[in-house]
């Protein structure tokens, strides 16, 4: 592999990490990084997965340090979300992404329209919405049905939870950002095991790109934790509407 190529990949995987440390959605920027050099995508998507692993549960200690985690939520979430996104990692190869690509596409839009609109999302915690039927909503949501998402496809994985936790939970952005690290690296684990038991996981390449997304990881938490809610809500809609244009683009362009 070219020396240009592999500093673009390392580059990638940093900054990827420090966008999924932040908001999640770093396989916008690592995963057609990946493609580029030439891995079938299924490949790609399993490589991105080991080395997004490293780098979330990375950013998964420096929150669990530093901000509050909602342990009731996440640990469930996290055992839930290994088996939900290896069944999805499991039927990837069987379900379009062609059919999928448009409903994330709105639900995106509807994302940023929702955060727009409501500015006071996630700046403050709100404790009464907590309630043991919405602890359990949120425990299948994130540990089901985006688990089950991530595995079978994965863009902006990060970010559903975050909204996930704060709509559902009343969690402010930094804290929801702790408890969706925690459900990610269960989501990470799940597909990874799937991909590597068929064999598509590109283990060097992968393991190289993880030293760079740790590092990217541990520089993202440690500011979204520094510069609270706001700074993870602008980084967020950023990244949705970047995730937006990315899928637009493949959806027509394609």
């Amino acid at each position: 592999m070219p020396l240009e190529q592999v500093l673009v990949l390392l580059a990638a995987a940093a900054g990827a990490g420090w966008i999924d440390a932040v908001v999640g959605g770093g396989g916008l920027v690592q995963l057609p990084a990946i493609m580029i050099t030439g891995l079938p995508p299924v490949e790609a998507m399993a490589t991105n997965k080991l080395s997004s692993v490293f780098g979330t549960a990375s950013a998964a200690v420096a929150y669990t340090r530093s901000a509050k985690l909602d342990r009731r939520v996440a640990l469930p979430g996290a055992g839930l979300a290994v088996l939900s996104a290896g069944l999805g990692a499991w039927a990837a190869a069987a379900i379009s992404t062609e059919v999928l690509r448009p409903a994330v596409m709105v639900v995106l839009l509807g994302v940023a329209a929702f955060v727009t609109l409501r500015p006071s999302l996630g700046a403050l915690p709100q404790p009464r919405l907590r309630t043991g039927r919405r602890v359990v909503t949120a425990v299948v949501v994130a540990g089901v049905v985006i688990a089950f998402y991530d595995g079978i496809m994965g863009p902006g994985t990060g970010t559903f939870l975050i909204i996930a936790f704060t709509t559902i939970l009343g969690l402010d952005f930094v804290s929801a950002s702790a408890s969706a690290k925690i459900i990610n690296v269960g989501t990470n684990v799940g597909a990874l095991l799937v991909f590597g038991a068929q064999g598509h996981v590109q283990w060097a390449l992968g393991l190289g790109m993880a030293v760079c997304n740790i590092a990217g990881a541990q520089l993202g938490a440690r500011m979204a934790i520094r510069r609270g809610a706001a700074f993870v809500r602008i980084v967020l809609l950023c990244v949705v509407v970047a995730m937006v244009a990315r899928l637009g683009w493949q959806q027509f362009a394609g």
